[in-house]
């Protein structure tokens, strides 16, 4: 059962503009959300009308357009706190995206808390994104990074984290789900176990908010992470939720503008949360555009989409079986929308090719996740990644595209 109604799905995909064009003279299908979102008609307006009505900069201006801006802004924030069930507003910090978010927090919680000898684990399936701020941060202080085995079906081994944790370790930083396998991460359990050891938890839900409902407080993060695009919103505005108990007493990220409480050439004060950790003129517009995103996906029935998305998944893997000649890269129990896979004997660049030529977009690559690929033994993948605007009939064509890309490269 797909969850959706066809009546309700089409109604869907008439929200969205992009989806509704011609690549190299065929019908486009669009098959790289896990990269990027297309945007729903509601976020684009909500962008138009700021820049064309409201356009100015924020919590600074002594006029009307200022006063609209600033009341749009702190209300994006607000709709951000209710969307992931944050405690407080000032826990939100607007940032570029789920990669400026960790750094955020390596550089100003690492750079505080951690010393030689601690200990940082993340899982063997991260982003480059939660792994190299980690490590500029060891090399920074002697502090140690250590990854958490993946099986060989792609799941976390979670007897060898509990053995990992070690009075050592200060931070467990993981992702939710693996943008390169689609493994679904049981973070509840992963942020229990940590704070039984006294250790920090800081979530990647760049893949994850997207498909499902978060709530920081009854997963008890200490600090999560998103990005706007990969939700349907704009690109350059993200989202990193602290517990303010942790973020208050922190020292800044960046300094300048809006971060600033009182400046003399003697001394100067930093402003409270969440405006501590915001330097400069913010990203505006896409904060803005962000809350009609989150609108926009509140206002569907999420148990649906959901459905209509493990629908999409479930085809994918009938065709591959039948199709056969794939390899797939990652077969968790619990998986999200990500499907990697190769074409034996061809490139993954080259399928990747053959594909856009008949309008169907994927990503191929190592997908930022150099070491997970490693592991087995792959440079790279073809990977298709669906959300709730995808239809059956896109998946066919994924596999139509592939048999064409079959008959020309083996």
């Amino acid at each position: 059962m797909s969850g959706l109604s066809a009546a309700a799905l089409q109604a869907i995909r008439a929200d969205f503009p992009a989806l509704h064009q011609e690549v190299n003279g065929k019908p486009l299908v669009y098959l790289d959300n896990g990269a990027t979102t297309q945007k729903p008609r509601a976020v684009i307006d909500a962008l138009v009308r700021y820049y064309e009505h409201d356009n100015s900069n924020v919590h600074r201006g002594a006029h009307t357009l200022s006063d609209r801006a600033t009341e749009q802004f702190e209300n994006a924030r607000q709709t951000v706190q209710r969307f992931i069930n944050a405690a407080r507003a000032e826990e939100i910090i607007w940032t570029r995206g789920t990669t400026e978010s960790i750094n955020l927090i390596a550089a100003s919680w690492g750079r505080t808390h951690l010393q030689a000898g601690d200990r940082i684990l993340v899982t063997g399936m991260e982003h480059h994104a939660n792994i190299v701020p980690w490590q500029v941060l060891c090399e920074q202080t002697g502090a140690v990074l250590q990854p958490i085995p993946v099986k060989e079906n792609g799941e976390l081994d979670m007897a060898a984290y509990a053995e990992l944790l070690t009075p050592e370790v200060k931070l467990v930083s993981v992702v939710h789900v693996s943008n390169a396998l689609g493994t679904i991460n049981p973070v509840a359990d992963i942020i229990r176990l940590a704070h039984d050891n006294g250790a920090r938890v800081m979530i990647d839900g760049a893949q994850s908010v997207a498909h499902w409902d978060i709530d920081v407080q009854a997963l008890d993060a200490d600090f999560f992470a998103f990005s706007g695009h990969k939700l349907f919103g704009p690109t350059g505005i993200g989202v990193l939720y602290g517990k303010a108990g942790l973020l208050q007493d922190l020292p800044p990220y960046q300094t300048g503008g809006e971060m600033i409480e009182h400046v003399s050439f003697e001394k100067t004060t930093f402003n409270g949360l969440p405006y501590r950790f915001e330097a400069g003129t913010p990203n505006i517009a896409g904060a803005i555009g962000l809350a009609a995103a989150i609108d926009y996906l509140k206002a569907q029935d999420r148990v649906l989409l959901a459905a209509h998305e493990d629908a999409l998944m479930a085809r994918f893997a009938q065709r591959a079986e039948e199709f056969g000649d794939l390899r797939i890269i990652g077969e968790a129990a619990h998986k999200a929308s990500v499907c990697s896979f190769l074409l034996q004997g061809a490139h993954p660049a080259d399928v990747g090719t053959l594909l856009d030529q008949q309008g169907i977009a994927v990503r191929t690559g190592h997908h930022c996740a150099m070491p997970v690929l490693a592991q087995f033994g792959v440079p790279g993948t073809v990977r298709a990644s669906f959300t709730f605007y995808n239809t059956l009939e896109e998946v066919d064509a994924l596999f139509k595209g592939l048999e064409k890309a079959r008959m020309f490269l083996l």
